[in-house]
């Protein structure tokens, strides 16, 4: 119904949003075969503007024959959306399909690794539409549906493990879904080896040890820069300046914050390295974010999102 459309889900890495919105997609063409139901990542979506565009220059009826077929859709599936920000194109040809769907009683899903209002160079009219349904969160399992999770997948499989071995393993993974499920593979690999008909806590940790007990991931302050840069669609270079243009100051700000939090870096240093500004400003730029963390659930989303792009880098 509209109070649901579009559904906006967002998370972070590994938390199963695709896996999501691929069901909803699965149950709805179980419950009715002849619905028109379309799941695609918007890079796929953006390769297919283009492409129309393109051949639209000498066919001009591949532009009509690309807008029919996404408009006779009635359930569209689009994952990663955070990925047509910059694309001004691919945006105003989502636009006029989206409002085409809407329209018509169209159900709309969408995910991302962010809330709209977090989705730089994204059209004010777009997140205007992406906010105006449901959004949904999805955040870190806690521990009680982590062991939920894990049981789930081993019923699936059919492996049986202890209570005992379901918490443990739930215990250390704390915040990615896959990371439980590529543990909970690599028990089972194990014990196919082993040919046990069960594994004892003992057993799992020496098998886990190897996953469990990774030294923590370090950075650098080229890798925090890059990464803000990234996620606020902002050049490296404006952001080590002294510009004080309003899309610049918060991503500066983040910068500051995650080099005193990851790298504990000293604030003359800090001010140094981010424009050669005082250590007061520093200061004030880490008091300011981490207050604002406390007030603000979005901006502690980013924050958490960032730090997870950082340590891919």
């Amino acid at each position: 119904g509209k109070k649901y459309n579009p559904l906006f889900i967002y998370g972070g890495v590994g938390l199963g949003k695709t896996h999501l919105i691929q069901a909803i997609g699965n149950q709805v063409k179980k419950e009715n075969q002849v619905k028109k139901v379309k799941y695609v990542t918007s890079e796929r979506f953006t390769s297919e503007v283009i492409s129309a565009l393109r051949s639209g220059s000498l066919r001009p009826n591949d532009i009509d024959d690309f807008k029919k077929r996404w408009r006779e859709i009635d359930l569209l599936i689009i994952d990663d959306i955070q990925f047509l920000a910059g694309k001004e194109k691919t945006q105003e040809e989502f636009f006029y399909t989206f409002n085409a769907l809407y329209d018509a009683g169209k159900q709309i899903v969408l995910s991302s690794d962010r809330p709209p209002k977090s989705i730089q160079t994204l059209e004010e009219r777009l997140r205007s539409r992406f906010e105006g349904g449901m959004i949904a969160d999805i955040s870190y399992p806690d521990l009680e549906t982590r062991i939920a999770i894990l049981k789930s997948k081993a019923g699936e499989k059919s492996v049986v493990l202890s209570d005992e071995v379901f918490e443990y393993i739930a215990q250390n993974i704390k915040k990615n879904v896959r990371e439980l499920e590529g543990a909970l593979n690599r028990l089972i690999a194990a014990n196919n080896q082993l040919n046990q008909k069960e594994l004892n806590l003992n057993d799992v940790k020496k098998i886990l040890n190897s996953i469990l007990n990774t030294p923590k991931k370090s950075t650098t302050l080229k890798n925090i820069i890059k990464a803000v840069a990234e996620f606020y669609d902002v050049s490296e270079k404006e952001l080590l300046e002294r510009s004080r243009k309003k899309e610049i100051v918060k991503p500066r700000q983040v910068i500051m914050y995650l080099l005193r939090e990851e790298l504990k870096s000293s604030f003359p240093f800090i001010g140094l390295k981010i424009g050669g500004r005082d250590h007061t400003t520093a200061i004030h730029a880490c008091e300011k974010i981490r207050k604002e963390i406390e007030l603000d659930s979005n901006l502690n989303d980013e924050i958490n999102l960032i730090k997870e792009k950082l340590y891919l880098i």
